[in-house]
């Protein structure tokens, strides 16, 4: 049977699956999908797209379930396959590992994919699952990042470690996506659990340290959204941040990568953010160190560690959340555009899609802010390129679609 034809039995059982679950006729049924009683079921196997956005409301399904279940996704392949290939896991497993090493994130996803066609068992799911989360992630596809993490620990009866590692992946693809309540959550409980079992030795402290910036991180954007605690969030994400800074720094020092050094300066940044909130640190002052720090990437090598590459541009982040909330006039603008124009800088040579998303959200802030406070209708501005990059950010990030959408419509597209 080609895939075609199996496309199709496969829409056609989901059909059926959808007229049983409702107990309608044929023809109600029919009414619904918006489509001739007599014609019901497709004859190809690639329906369009309104026939399934229909489908998927008749079934209560989200529409990239149904999708998955039309196109036949990694667990439905491996429900075909039963039994599972020891030897061509772990080829597929260095394969990915390669992938991850050379920078070729698309070609882990497929990697991981085919370690979770060919796994056993749960525990061989549940690493191909955090495999594939690694991949998404490295292509800013944070949405199916967390699908692949949330699959992983749906498995059961996995390792401990592979379910702290599933459950920190699962934490800070939430922070990443703005679902900061569950992040908090999650982040949490391994907190809690990393408290109670401390690590054996220095090498171990990455995964605890992670879990300290995730979650402080997590207070971070907190802060400034729930004025009811903000006074928590402030001295929580203080400490949770200074705690992943020492055991960055630590682990930079121990095993000599300048990575974790990239790490620690991001949560140092962070901590500004916070202490200029908390009153401890002057904005200006606070906006001048980090405008300051960007000499020091001027000539950076082209060799330098991505994630000390990445600290500079979160600098430029939390500088432009400092400058936007405390400054204004002039000095809001020259700030703005020299931490914005950075961080694109670096989100291009990094693809770091989570730092385009906040340039591109503060930008159109800024924007709106100059609007209203002058009452001028002035025109917003992007290029080709911006329009592209816009529209490929709103795709991984369902909550900046609104503003991309604003963007998009009332923006004036002028040539790169």
């Amino acid at each position: 049977m080609d895939r075609s034809t199996e496309r199709r039995d496969r829409l056609h059982r989901l059909i059926d699956l959808a007229r049983a679950s409702r107990g309608w006729s044929r023809a109600k049924l029919a009414r619904a999908l918006h489509r001739d009683p007599t014609k019901l079921y497709p004859e190809s196997g690639n329906p369009k797209l309104d026939f399934l956005v229909h489908l998927a409301d008749v079934l209560e399904w989200p529409v990239g379930e149904v999708a998955a279940a039309v196109w036949g996704s990694a667990e439905h392949v491996a429900a075909l396959v039963g039994t599972g290939d020891d030897a061509r896991f772990e080829e597929c497993n260095q394969e990915a590992l390669d992938c991850l090493d050379s920078g070729d994130f698309a070609g882990m996803a497929d990697a991981a994919q085919q370690m979770y066609v060919n796994a056993r068992t749960s525990e061989q799911r549940a690493l191909a699952c955090i495999r594939e989360a690694g991949g998404w992630d490295g292509l800013g596809r944070f949405p199916k990042s967390l699908e692949a993490v949330q699959r992983g620990l749906a498995q059961g009866n996995i390792s401990v470690k592979y379910r702290l590692i599933l459950q920190a992946n699962l934490a800070n693809a939430q922070y990443t996506l703005w679902d900061l309540t569950p992040a908090l959550g999650t982040t949490q409980v391994l907190a809690e659990w990393y408290e109670a079992n401390p690590p054996a030795q220095v090498e171990d402290e990455t995964r605890p340290a992670f879990v300290y910036y995730v979650r402080g991180n997590t207070h971070r954007r907190l802060m400034a959204i729930e004025e009811e605690s903000r006074e928590r969030h402030l001295h929580a994400g203080l400490a949770d941040l200074g705690l992943a800074e020492s055991m960055y720094l630590r682990l930079a020092d121990a095993l000599n990568l300048d990575g974790f050094r990239g790490i620690a300066r991001t949560c140092r940044a962070g901590m500004m953010e916070l202490q200029v909130e908390a009153g401890e640190l002057d904005a200006d002052r606070a906006v001048r160190q980090l405008t300051d720090s960007l000499d020091d990437i001027v000539e950076m090598s082209p060799d330098a560690p991505g994630d000390l590459l990445e600290s500079y541009g979160w600098a430029c982040i939390f500088g432009s959340n400092i400058a936007l909330r405390h400054l204004s006039g002039r000095p809001l603008q020259q700030a703005m555009a020299v931490f914005t124009n950075k961080a694109l800088e670096i989100a291009e040579r990094l693809n770091n899609w989570a730092l385009r998303e906040r340039v591109f959200t503060m930008q159109y802030t800024l924007h709106q802010q100059i609007v209203d406070a002058t009452g001028l209708d002035l025109q917003y501005t992007i290029d080709e390129e911006d329009r592209t990059l816009i529209t490929a950010t709103m795709g991984r990030f369902p909550t900046f679609r609104t503003v991309g959408w604003q963007i998009l419509e009332t923006a004036r597209v002028v040539e790169s």
